[in-house]
């Protein structure tokens, strides 16, 4: 009772530790106990606390039931511990449980929020498994894995589940049809999203803020402003309200185009509606700056969005370095990386390899390899990316043999060279009469060609 009392009042720790003196004590844990103490380890995010309960629970002989492992399921996909959730499914059968509905959408969901980029494939194999054990997939099983699709920018396996949804006899909501309508538009199938956004309407589904945002960001994606502005005006007509996300689209398809003196007029528009510009708005404006070469305006915004309280990110320093290095003026943008350590934003390998390239375009390539090993200090080693610009640097000063050494010693660690390397080889060194010498490595310089 000691350890659920400390859990109603959520006094973790101290839940925590009576959990542990209770072995000490030789005191029996009911289940009415731990199971409360492993759900709320979960929303704290706790992991390594939750898997030490669920650990005890089974050494200490603590009956579990399958609300237990479900729950802990769940604590494992949300720490991205997918191979280690699917496993839990053995438990489930050891304690002669079957996995139920709950449990496959858990971990659909996992792969769906967790999973890394084509990774889905798993989760399509988890229904498969579903089916075969004659659990019916519910509405939620089959709206994460269209969302979980369309992320991964396999919209015609999300187009695959949307009718297997309704073979099962299942009527799609405004979530599946948000998360086809935004996978269609992402992919510039704007047709087909339009289409299904009026069968929608025409199932009398009204769309939210979700669907609108979802359809303006495929207008905009096609250039199509006019279309998207038409779009922003309906949306108070229907007694919705644009949020930042609507905005942000709009900002980031005008600065995109130049249209500067517009993104900044919708930036006021945000104000007047009551609704505080984030870090992707002024990423999107401070972007369209660089991009028309005015990164000293583009600093000042940084500034501005710094004294309204928000904390540039890794994107907003990227955008200003590369800004920098296409102003040639990469010297400005490696003190913006000086800047950016001391707000404890940790540079990644876009913010390096953007330095090096703006060194290299200046021909500076002792700083561009100074960077390179600033780079590896921080314990990032050199990425393909990084060999690519490093060589098409020294090609272009005419240093071809050096660049002929960085190629070996890319191929020596083990990356594999990509199209661009390719490109880089046969315009920068076969084009012009220099056959690279790549010592044992088994690549066939004829196929650059």
């Amino acid at each position: 009772m000691l350890v659920l009392a400390y859990v109603r009042n959520l006094e973790i720790h101290s839940a925590c530790e009576a959990f542990k003196r209770a072995q000490d004590y030789g005191f029996k844990l009911s289940l009415n106990s731990c199971n409360p103490l492993l759900s709320t380890l979960v929303k704290e995010n706790e992991t390594g606390e939750m898997e030490y309960v669920y650990k005890e629970m089974i050494k200490r002989r603590i009956q579990p039931n399958l609300i237990t492992f479900n729950i802990f399921i769940n604590g494992l996909c949300k720490a991205g511990k997918l191979n280690k959730a699917e496993d839990v499914i053995e438990d489930i059968k050891a304690w002669g449980f079957s996995p139920n509905i709950v449990t496959y959408n858990t971990l659909i969901d996992g792969h769906y929020k967790k999973g890394s980029a084509g990774k889905m494939y798993r989760a399509d194999a988890i229904l498969k498994e579903m089916l075969a054990n004659k659990i019916c997939p519910n509405e939620i099983t089959f709206n994460t894995l269209i969302g979980g699709f369309c992320k991964d920018e396999n919209v015609s396996a999300a187009k695959k589940a949307f009718e297997e949804m309704q073979r099962q006899g299942l009527k799609p909501n405004l979530v599946t049809y948000n998360s086809l309508i935004n996978g269609l538009s992402n992919n510039g199938k704007l047709d087909e999203a339009i289409a299904l956004w009026d069968k929608m309407v025409g199932l009398g589904l009204k769309p939210n803020i979700v669907t609108y945002n979802a359809l303006i960001n495929g207008f905009c994606k096609k250039k199509m402003r006019k279309e998207a502005r038409k779009l922003f005006g309906d949306i108070t007509k229907q007694d919705l309200v644009p949020n930042a996300i609507t905005f942000n689209t709009l900002i980031d398809a005008f600065c995109k185009d130049g249209m500067m003196e517009e993104g900044f007029a919708l930036r006021n528009s945000m104000l007047d509606e009551g609704i505080f510009p984030n870090v992707s708005t002024y990423n999107c404006l401070i972007a369209g700056l660089c991009r028309n070469q005015n990164v000293r305006a583009a600093k000042e915004l940084l500034n501005e969005m710094e004294n309204h309280g928000l904390k540039a990110d890794i994107v907003t320093y990227n955008i200003l370095i590369d800004g920098w290095c296409k102003d040639n003026e990469s010297s400005k943008a490696e003190k913006l990386l000086g800047e950016m350590l001391s707000v404890g934003v940790k540079p990644n390998h876009v913010t390096y390899n953007t330095l090096m390239d703006g060194y290299c375009t200046e021909g500076n390539l002792k700083a561009a390899l100074k960077v390179r090993t600033r780079m590896e200090k921080e314990g990032k080693r050199a990425n393909v990316v990084t060999y690519n610009v490093l060589i098409k640097g020294f090609c272009k000063t005419g240093k071809l043999e050096d660049a002929n050494r960085l190629l070996n010693e890319m191929l020596e660690k083990g990356l594999n060279p990509n199209r661009t390397t390719y490109d880089i080889v046969r315009v920068e060194m076969l084009e012009k009469g220099f056959i690279p010498d790549i010592e044992g490595h088994l690549y066939n310089i004829s196929s650059m060609s």
